[in-house]
């Protein structure tokens, strides 16, 4: 087995295993012997390709963010040009981000308890990076196809959207917070961005 199919099968377990450990457990309570139990694999063959388990936790949140990307893309590509379709696909996201259950939610919330570790504010630093470059990509192509106004700014948007949702994910974890506000900022991007001729 080559080298490169090796890294990806092990990556793929252990990405396996700590998203099911995250289902059931805070990344506080998950420790290395609790990855390497649910994913069949040796220390050895963990530490070969990663440091630490916070590592570990940066790969999911990052592939959950590229999985919500190509999803997009995805169905922008094979539908019909409108707004409203993707615009649903956004509210959805939206929604999930109100949960303190969901795992990038918990995820992120450890991240940011650990940003004082060069790595960990490193991770932090791309996913923000990634999320508003994925954020300006998703209002270009709206443009693109004249859904979106052409005189906003992707780039500023982008970033005010991800904002909102960074903030919609750290004020899932408040225990007295029940109202959700999801559809409230879904409803105000849109405002934002749609054409008048919609």
């Amino acid at each position: 087995m080559k080298n490169e199919e090796r890294r990806e099968i092990t990556t793929r377990k252990l990405l396996e295993a700590t998203i099911h450990l995250l289902k059931l457990k805070s990344c506080h309570a998950i420790t290395m012997k609790d990855i390497m139990d649910q994913s069949s694999l040796s220390k050895g063959a963990i530490f070969h390709y990663v440091n630490s388990k916070d590592e570990i936790f940066a790969m999911v949140l990052h592939e959950r963010l590229e999985e919500t990307n190509a999803k997009f893309i995805r169905e922008t590509e094979h539908a019909t040009k409108t707004f409203d379709g993707p615009m649903q696909r956004i509210s959805q996201n939206l929604i999930a981000l109100e949960d303190p259950h969901e795992i990038t939610n918990k995820v992120l919330k450890y991240l940011l308890g650990k940003e004082e570790d060069p790595t960990v504010a490193g991770v932090l630093q791309h996913f923000y990076e990634r999320s508003v470059s994925f954020a300006k990509n998703w209002i270009t192509l709206g443009q693109v196809h004249r859904v979106i106004l052409a005189n906003i700014d992707p780039e500023q948007t982008a970033e005010m959207f991800v904002l909102l949702s960074l903030g919609l994910r750290v004020r899932s974890s408040f225990a007295s917070t029940t109202a959700q506000f999801s559809t409230e900022v879904s409803t105000f991007m849109s405002t934002i961005l749609k054409s008048q001729s919609q």
